[in-house]
């Protein structure tokens, strides 16, 4: 199930070695980096590193370590108990007729009814779906927050631009005295408001993209794998700033009318 990265597998009956996961190349589970020929203690065992898995992408599967089994069994007095069991198939179309079969096989030998079982088969499948529900639930909440933050922005621009008719309310009224239509005005502000709305983009695009960055940095560092990356396409960095002109036009709607029906006198 794991490949070998370094050095060579364990064999049956190979006695007091073992393969360990690339951790312990790193430094990461020992204070002192553990190489190829080197010995660890299990339980008062001595055991020399034959080979290094290849780097799987999670902190426990790439700090494992591969002992002889019938060995394994008289350290920790396990007897026949067996708690996983890894199968990989050769076609992934296939993957649920064997969970299938094996649930089968399973209950035959152990006298088991279906719905009784006290063993369970899980598919990397159903990992995925749990995965995707977990982390459709965070995108819940971080809608949620992203909808409340741009109602507070969307608030904030029209007071603001309230603000700016106030202050330029003589403005306004020479501009229509020199000809200036409503919708002149109009324009005007909504413009504004839609660059106010724009800023706000920007803004939130180079924090969003620096904080993806530094937890694609940690997760690399932390994990020792490059499985987590931060990408931004160019559209949606496009489309977060036309949604931006949108979200500012539309907040400064109200104060642009009022501004555009102000009495020249």
């Amino acid at each position: 199930f794991f490949d070998v990265e370094q050095g060579a597998d364990l064999k049956e009956n190979e006695g007091s070695k073992a393969v360990v996961g690339i951790r312990y190349t790193e430094g990461k589970v020992f204070d002192k980096v553990a190489n190829i020929g080197d010995k660890i203690k299990i339980e008062g065992g001595s055991f020399k590193i034959i080979g290094v898995l290849e780097r799987v992408g999670n902190p426990f599967d790439d700090s494992a370590i591969i002992i002889d089994k019938e060995l394994m069994k008289k350290i920790y007095n396990t007897g026949d108990e067996v708690s996983i069991i890894h199968a990989k198939v050769e076609n992934v179309e296939d993957i649920e007729d064997v969970k299938s079969e094996i649930e089968r096989k399973l209950r035959k030998v152990r006298g088991e009814k279906e719905g009784k079982e006290t063993f369970q088969v899980t598919t990397a499948e159903q990992l995925l779906q749990s995965f995707s529900t977990v982390f459709g639930i965070v995108q819940a909440v971080l809608v949620g927050i992203a909808a409340i933050s741009l109602l507070v922005g969307g608030i904030g621009i029209a007071n603001t631009m309230y603000t700016s008719v106030v202050e330029r309310t003589k403005e306004i009224g020479i501009m229509k005295a020199i000809g200036a239509k409503n919708s002149d005005v109009l324009l005007l502000f909504l413009f504004e408001s839609g660059l106010l709305g724009i800023a706000g983009g920007v803004i939130g695009i180079v924090i969003g993209l620096g904080l993806s960055k530094t937890a694609e940095y940690y997760a690399t560092v932390s994990l020792g794998t490059n499985l987590l990356q931060a990408s931004a396409s160019p559209w949606i960095i496009f489309g977060a700033l036309a949604f931006s002109f949108i979200i500012g036009t539309a907040s400064g709607m109200l104060p642009a009318m009022q501004a555009s029906r102000l009495k020249p006198v």
